[in-house]
């Protein structure tokens, strides 16, 4: 061996030690110590020398990217022996549908390898870091990193988010557009079922913030909050509807005290009576709490105090027209029961006709 790049480094009669500083791929290859002795005496050892590969780039990125357009990504890294290995990461996760290409240097020793990363563009991958690692066993554990920002450029997202969820007249409102895009949206408008808004006084606009004082029902309608940038525009609806305050359930612990009464009554004119009243108080459910109203509980008792004295005075009138009902004969009917025909009953009737200008009739 004759290189300046080769020291001796120990000679004795028992060991020879050489040093290679600065070793190349050319190094690579069978060394062989000889012992001059009869007979000559030869140990032979192969040196593998790694190709340790360049540090990777990126290429293929354009900024910034408008939302929807196909990216190519591709990583590359030469003079690796044997052939490293690419690996993609999109803010720290690993990203595993990749193409993987290897191919053979010049020199006929070292590998040029590359891999390509191919998606759609989305607004989610707006400021993502997306990395191309490199592991070599040549890098002693420690890879080599290439790393890229994404700035993808998309229409606005709109949203309103309203301070009152159920407005009453009399109230006021807060409506708030919230409009996020790439490039920043421009300031936003505001319009009322398709026009302006009707009453600048009351519906003041600032900035992505519409305010609205002292509610009524012509506020009633559909808000639109439009956003726009140089990509495009984009815009979401509010419906707002006025609620009447009177129609409002208050939040309250009270029990409604209101009642409803029943009276059912059922009468037999025979020679027994049953009279049954019964009374039942429910809870109407439609009652609102917090109102008053007439004592419906009394004018119940009332009813069914009416009603009682109704059937008893029924019922007494019933039994004393039973009682006095029957057949009465008068004083020229009485002698007529054995009586042949109509001229003996009359000459047989009790009082005879002599005394018939004293005769009485009562009615009863």
């Amino acid at each position: 061996l004759r290189d300046n790049r080769i020291e001796l480094v120990r000679a004795s009669w028992h060991e020879l030690s050489i040093s290679v500083s600065d070793v190349s791929l050319s190094d690579e290859g069978q060394y062989t110590c000889s012992l001059f002795t009869m007979p000559v005496k030869t140990s032979k050892a192969f040196l593998t020398v790694l190709g340790v590969p360049e540090k990777p780039q990126i290429t293929g990125f354009t900024s910034p990217v408008m939302e929807g357009e196909r990216m190519q990504l591709t990583c590359k890294t030469s003079g690796s022996k044997p052939a490293a290995d690419i690996r993609w990461f999109k803010n720290d996760k690993e990203v595993k549908d990749v193409k993987y290409l290897k191919e053979e240097d010049a020199n006929r020793k070292t590998f040029t390898v590359s891999s390509t990363l191919d998606f759609l563009a989305d607004r989610s991958d707006d400021g993502a870091v997306i990395s191309c690692r490199v592991d070599h066993e040549s890098l002693n554990s420690t890879p080599q990193i290439a790393m890229q920002v994404l700035e993808i450029h998309y229409t606005p997202l709109v949203k309103i988010i309203s301070s009152n969820s159920w407005p009453e007249e009399g109230q006021s409102i807060i409506l708030t557009c919230e409009s996020k895009g790439k490039p920043v949206p421009e300031p936003v408008l505001w319009t009322k079922d398709g026009g302006e808004l009707p009453d600048p006084e009351r519906m003041v606009v600032n900035g992505r913030v519409l305010s609205i004082s002292f509610l009524n029902k012509t506020d009633n309608g559909t808000y639109r909050c439009e956003a726009k940038n140089p990509i495009g525009r984009n815009s979401t609806e509010y419906v707002l509807i006025v609620h009447d305050v009177f129609n409002t359930l208050l939040p309250t612990t009270v029990i409604p005290s209101l009642t409803t009464a029943t009276v059912t009554t059922t009468v037999a004119l025979t020679t027994s009576t049953t009279t049954s009243a019964t009374a039942i108080s429910t809870r109407d459910p439609n009652a609102l709490a917090g109102q008053t109203g007439p004592d419906h509980a009394l004018i119940g008792g009332i009813v069914a105090v009416v009603v009682f004295v109704t059937l008893c005075s029924i019922i007494l009138l019933g039994r004393y027209l039973a009682r006095h009902k029957g057949t009465y004969l008068t004083n020229e009917a009485k002698g007529a029961e054995d009586a042949p025909d109509a001229d003996t009953a009359i000459i047989n009737a009790e009082g005879s006709q002599v005394n018939a200008e004293e005769k009485k009739e009562y009615f009863i």
